[in-house]
């Protein structure tokens, strides 16, 4: 990416909106080599391991279709920011197979983290909370909002679709940043000075639980623009402080919900059974509609997620986005990935909520 000056209009592959693209433009068929070098893989790491999480990048050699992986990543991670790779031949292996092939590919991406204090990293979005908004959002059916995770690359490989809804949407945090900066720039430096973070009940024994710094929407790093945005850990931040969001600071994070919702920005589509969808978690916010199941436990949605610290070259950020500090969640005995809302407020300043 070139030299960004504040505020300059950015022009780059990642810019993209979805009135002028498709899924179909970032879709790549799996070829009977790639299968067939995934095969080979699978079968090596099985005489290693059963484990999908204990794969490693030298148990899973792919040297036939190395070339093809180096562009897969280089569209992730410098380009358009999305990679849709589809015909995975479900029907050929079980879901714990499914899973090795899914994590192996995965470490040539990049390395896998926790994801929650289960410390999951190949994680299962499944639903086991239903609508009960105190259950981590990939375990329940509602309806996510536009956000961001806390990783470099986000891999979603769909094993089953669900009987109702569960549309997932893409939309390129540049797009969004190049439209505020036309409608609003007077409300730049508000996302770019950032919010604190609530951390949901995750936090490290000791650790705050909320982030002692604030953590910018949008920031530049070496000419690099890179984003974070999820706006209920927000909200929860400010009501925990006891320090309500400014006018102008709920302006701002209206502003980019409206163009990150915005039908002409964001692409929207159902992850079909036997497709994987890698995307820039710096560079692009998701969603996901609210879905219904079907009564048969075997036709329920069931995606396979993976977060990934991208292998060099990684895309360069700003200190305070590296809030897991490349290892993820910390596993915590006796923890679920349910919110219980017991929380611990009295590192805060009363005045001033400095921590």
């Amino acid at each position: 990416m070139s030299s960004i000056p504040a505020l300059a209009l950015i022009e780059h592959p990642g810019a993209w909106r979805a009135c002028d693209v498709s899924k179909a433009d970032f879709s790549v068929p799996l070829e009977a080599r790639h299968l067939e070098a995934l095969d080979q893989a699978l079968q090596s790491a099985k005489r290693k391991t059963d484990d999908a999480e204990q794969i490693t990048r030298d148990d899973f050699r792919l040297d036939a279709i190395e070339d093809d992986i180096k562009h897969w990543r280089e569209q992730v991670m410098f380009q358009s920011g999305i990679v849709i790779l589809k015909g995975f031949p479900l029907e050929s292996y079980s879901n714990e197979e499914m899973g090795m092939i899914h994590f192996g590919l995965g470490t040539h991406f990049g390395d896998a983290m926790s994801q929650s204090v289960m410390g999951d990293r190949l994680g299962h979005v499944v639903d086991v909370g239903g609508k009960d908004p105190k259950e981590r959002a990939y375990r329940n059916s509602t309806e996510l909002d536009m956000h961001t995770d806390a990783c470099d690359i986000v891999a979603m490989m769909c094993l089953q679709k669900a009987q109702t809804g569960g549309y997932s949407g893409y939309v390129s945090a540049l797009s969004i940043y190049n439209e505020i900066r036309h409608r609003a720039p007077e409300l730049m430096p508000v996302l770019m000075e950032g919010f604190h973070y609530h951390r949901f009940g995750e936090e490290a024994p000791g650790q705050s639980p909320v982030t002692e710094e604030k953590i910018p929407v949008f920031s530049f790093k070496d000419d690099y623009l890179s984003v974070n945005y999820l706006r209920a850990y927000i909200e929860m931040a400010a009501e925990e402080m006891r320090m309500p969001l400014t006018p102008q600071q709920l302006a701002a994070l209206d502003l980019v919900d409206e163009i990150a919702l915005d039908e002409n920005f964001a692409l929207k589509f159902i992850t079909e059974p036997g497709e994987t969808v890698y995307f820039n978690n710096l560079t692009i916010l998701h969603n996901r509609t609210a879905f219904e199941d079907a009564d048969d436990p075997a036709l329920k949605r069931h995606l396979m997620r993976l977060w990934l610290v991208a292998h060099e070259p990684r895309r360069p950020v700003c200190d305070t986005l590296r809030i897991y500090e490349g290892r993820g969640i910390d596993k915590q005995e006796g923890k679920s990935t349910y919110f219980d809302g017991d929380l611990d407020y009295s590192r805060f300043d009363s005045e001033d909520g400095r921590m």
